[in-house]
């Protein structure tokens, strides 16, 4: 069987800014019909942004898509900021964004900490979903993040584990997270770069099962590197803001009714698979899908054919 191919790339059909708070203000942009499906599209990190490329999950002539910049990443302003950045006012954008676009109810779309939020926006407004489409699963565990910050991937990509290190003193390695949120939150503006270069650098050399250069070459672009860094240290520093690490899990009956997929990659290094068993394990009735051969990023060929096949079979109602 074909693989199924992300759709021809398109360009907004309208954008803008939307103030949130008196700090904030998110970029947004629509592509697709009109009068279509609504979907909206969580990117990850967080503090990854939205890319072009994020455009073409989705069938432009069924949906009427939505993508946004969460606070402080892409194109929402002030950059990089990490000031009024929480779990809970991300949530809250998203439903001030649904409301300022008139949308009653939308399929959420999201991967890596995309279905952090995915989760935890579906379970504090259950009436707004239709359904949920959720890839490399992540709840922001201790246990998460100490397999990839900390001992677990580095045993699996040694070399490029010495960069992300090599950051860090020697004698503050223990706790790599905290080390990190102390560069950031320093005055040194040169070395704050570096580690967030360095940072960004260890995600993208391990998202995908093939070592992909040009991710890599994207990673450090200084003005990506700062944003991307400095919030998912945040996050991380505040164990994504959740009232407990288990939170996302124990309020799976919020929304047990709600059709939804899980994408997960067999060899995904930055969210392993157990994580997606878990969730899965609570909520059976998700359809758990395992792509046998792939990493962790959206755009690892059989991860794509399973996102777009997902989203073909709600427009076909075919899980509904």
């Amino acid at each position: 069987m074909a693989l199924a191919e992300l759709y021809p790339a398109t360009e907004p059909r309208t954008s803008g800014l939307l103030s949130v708070s008196r700090l904030h203000e998110i970029y947004w942009e629509e592509i697709g019909n009109p009068c279509g499906v609504p979907v909206i599209f969580l990117h990850g990190g967080p503090g990854a942004g939205i890319a072009p490329i994020h455009r073409r999950f989705f069938d432009p002539n069924f949906y009427r898509v939505i993508l946004f910049d969460q606070r402080g990443a892409g194109k929402s302003r002030p950059r990089a900021e990490i000031r009024e950045n929480t779990t809970q006012d991300l949530v809250s954008d998203i439903e001030k964004l649904r409301n300022f676009l008139a949308i009653e109810r939308w399929l959420v779309f999201g991967g890596s900490w995309g279905s952090t939020l995915a989760l935890a926006y579906a379970q504090n407004h259950p009436d707004k979903v239709t359904e949920l489409i959720l890839r490399g699963i992540f709840m922001l565990r201790q246990k998460e993040l100490q397999w990839f910050y900390q001992y677990g991937a580095s045993e699996i990509y040694p070399e490029a584990w010495q960069g992300f290190i090599e950051e860090i003193p020697e004698n503050k390695r223990h706790d790599l997270i905290e080390a990190y949120r102390q560069i950031f939150n320093g005055e040194d503006e040169e070395k704050k770069l570096s580690a967030a270069k360095a940072w960004s650098k260890w995600e993208a050399s391990t998202s995908f099962i093939n070592y992909n250069p040009e991710a890599v070459k994207d990673s450090v672009n200084s003005e990506f590197a700062l944003a991307f860094a400095l919030i998912e240290n945040h996050y991380f520093v505040n164990k994504g803001f959740l009232e407990h690490e288990n939170q996302l899990l124990e309020n799976i009956e919020i929304i047990r009714d709600i059709p939804a997929v899980i994408v997960q990659g067999r060899y995904d290094v930055v969210c392993p698979p157990t994580t997606a068993y878990e969730l899965h394990s609570k909520w059976p009735e998700a359809d758990l899908k395992i792509a046998p051969f792939s990493g962790h990023s959206a755009f690892e060929k059989e991860i794509t054919h399973l996102l777009i096949e997902a989203t073909n079979k709600f427009a076909k109602n075919d899980y509904l």
